[in-house]
């Protein structure tokens, strides 16, 4: 069976852990290449440096070795290893999920909607770049590429030669001939534009249109509960109050405001927050 964002994000949350680690089997998860060869990584694998993860985190570099030898000893199966060099990120893996026959009643079922099944607004950049083979990016297959990653990158405003050209002045100044083509994509995201640059057309705001009184009563309900934790409010809310009582708060939500499911979830948990009933 196939592994999912749905499928690994449930047996995440089913896992003994603390709330550290929950967060950062997440934040690991966020970052999982779901088509073999995105960013240059093997599918189910996800890239990050230490320090990017400390940041995520908020955490120093010390608790973050204590969480993620919490995830490695843990069912999620964490692995880590760094195959690239001293200067590459490092590459993880929830092992758990590489063998066959995973258990049913935490797969996705069909009608799940995960980001492992959509292809949708990715620009795949697999396979290996040669630095010293061609000079003119016109002549490989990368040119393309760079034209239409580049649209909502730092570098969005420089030309896709000028691009190519650092990209191999920075490989072959720390000796490298040859490269994951992830790297070309993680060189362009780490553009730093030059003093005096014609910086990005900012769009001008809309005035926003006055709501409606229930549709304010609903929003300060969700802003209460940030909805990146919602997956650990809802654990803490069904652990506290059952989930037939927390399925009854949700189709309470709905039949008052009219709203999706998945809106009414976030507003049970932002009245749970405001009642004291979990934590923010």
């Amino acid at each position: 069976m196939e592994p999912t964002t749905g499928l690994i994000l449930r047996r995440i949350t089913q896992t003994e852990l603390s709330v550290s680690a929950h967060k950062l089997a997440t934040i690991i998860l966020d970052g999982i290449a779901w088509k073999e060869g995105y960013n240059g990584l093997s599918r189910g694998t996800a890239a990050f440096t230490l320090s990017t993860l400390a940041e995520k985190m908020g955490v120093s570099r010390q608790y973050l070795t204590v969480l993620l030898t919490e995830l490695e000893a843990s069912q999620l199966q964490l692995t880590r290893q760094k195959p690239n060099g001293k200067y590459a990120p490092w590459l993880f893996r929830f092992t758990a999920f590489d063998e066959e026959g995973e258990i049913e009643d935490v797969a996705s079922g069909r009608d799940d909607t995960s980001l492992s099944s959509k292809d949708y607004n990715k620009t795949v950049f697999s396979g290996h770049i040669n630095i010293n083979a061609v000079s003119d990016v016109f002549q490989t297959c990368w040119a393309d590429l760079i034209k239409a990653a580049k649209t909502v990158l730092p570098c969005w405003n420089v030309d896709t030669q000028v691009i190519w050209d650092r990209f191999l002045a920075f490989n072959r100044a720390r000796g490298n001939e040859k490269v994951p083509a992830g790297f070309l994509l993680g060189f362009m995201r780490r553009w730093r534009t030059a003093p005096g640059a014609t910086p990005r057309p900012k769009e001008v705001p809309k005035p926003q249109a006055m709501l409606d009184p229930r549709e304010r009563e609903l929003r300060d309900q969700i802003k209460a509960a940030p909805s990146t934790n919602r997956q650990f409010h809802a654990s803490d809310l069904c652990s506290k109050i059952g989930m037939a009582a927390y399925e009854a708060r949700v189709l309470e939500v709905i039949r008052q405001f009219g709203c999706q499911r998945f809106t009414a979830m976030l507003a049970v948990h932002g009245r749970a927050v405001l009642a004291g009933e979990i934590a923010r």
